[in-house]
Parts: structure tokens; sequence; C-alpha cells
């Protein structure tokens, strides 16, 4: 089992997500953050479930998908998973957004 780190920035991204979908209805943000959250706790007992984020290559850094959303992490060490970004799918991600 892992622990799983939620950085800064990932849970500023998890808030926009929200918001942005709380626009139009809190039900959907809610079960959207919800789904997202869930999705992430799959790392806990499988942190190299995850794909390699192409991006990057790098055996470390892998992501989860959620509906729309890829929530970026990083494999610190054999106990720690940090959460780095939760990202729209349709966004392009460079390497000075993680890091």
């Amino acid at each position: 089992m892992v622990k799983i780190v939620w950085t800064e920035l990932s849970l500023i991204d998890l808030k926009e997500v929200f918001d942005y979908i709380a626009e139009n209805s809190q039900h959907y943000a809610s079960i959207t953050s919800s789904k997202i959250y869930q999705r992430v706790q799959l790392i806990v007992d499988n942190p190299f479930s995850g794909r390699i984020v192409n991006e990057f290559n790098e055996k470390s850094i892998r992501e989860l998908i959620e509906g729309n959303y890829r929530i970026i992490y990083k494999i610190k060490t054999d106990n720690q998973v940090d959460i780095l970004r939760v990202y729209h799918s349709a966004r392009l991600l460079r390497r000075s957004e993680i890091d």
C-alpha cells in the first residue's frame, strides 16, 4: 500500500473541475469529483496500474483516466505517490505544468 499525496496544484485542479461543472449542475460536479477521487484510490494497492504519460515517457510519471480527465501522478517512492495534476484530456500537457 502506498500513501497518496495530493499536491497543491492537483487540489486546485480538482476544485476548478468541480466549479466549472457546478456552473450547470452541482449534482454532476459532485459525481465527477467523487469519481476522480475513487479512481485515485486504485493507486493505493497498485501504483503501476496507470499508463506511462506519453508526453514524458518516464516510468515514474503515470496517468489514470476518469471520464474526460487525466489524473497525472508520480511514483515518488515505494511508499508514496503524488497526484500532480487533474487535466481535461483536451488540454495540452507541458512538462513545466507538473514540475
